[in-house]
């Protein structure tokens, strides 16, 4: 059963899908976010080509486990994709999601242009990873 992840952003969408297995996190290629009507055929594309059955897309919440603005544009874009792609999708607390992303890449002496490459795919893959071991250790 393969899960897509989705790092929602104003600009860019970062996308990571897992294995077979759902074990392991792999980040794809991020799409420009040019609004739904756009993104959603694209998003349905990627999730023919890899079989996917399930999406978890980042809640942007604030520090205090409330939801502000950004929070409820990705419940918005949360049902049209339900209703576009009919493939479940769940939405996951991501607060600290690229900040990590940022730290990895800095470790990892990135230079900031290739850091904005690749920070909402990294966003996205760290999303999925903790999704995926969160579901391995609660079942």
């Amino acid at each position: 059963m393969r899960v897509l992840a989705i790092d929602f952003g104003e600009k860019r969408i970062g996308l990571a899908v897992s294995d077979a297995l759902g074990i392991t996190a792999q980040g794809l290629e991020t799409l420009p976010n040019t609004g739904a009507k756009n993104t959603l055929p694209a998003l349905q594309k990627i999730c023919q080509e890899y079989s996917v059955n399930e999406i978890v897309i980042g809640l942007p919440m604030n520090m205090d486990g409330s939801h502000g603005p950004k929070a409820k544009e990705v419940t918005n874009f949360v049902q049209k994709m339900e209703e576009a792609l009919k493939i479940p999708v769940k939405t996951w607390d991501e607060r600290l999601s690229s900040r990590q992303a940022n730290r990895l890449m800095i470790e990892e002496g990135l230079s900031r242009k290739k850091q904005k490459l690749n920070s909402d795919r990294l966003a996205a893959t760290l999303i999925l990873q903790s999704f995926l071991e969160t579901r391995r250790y609660a079942g």
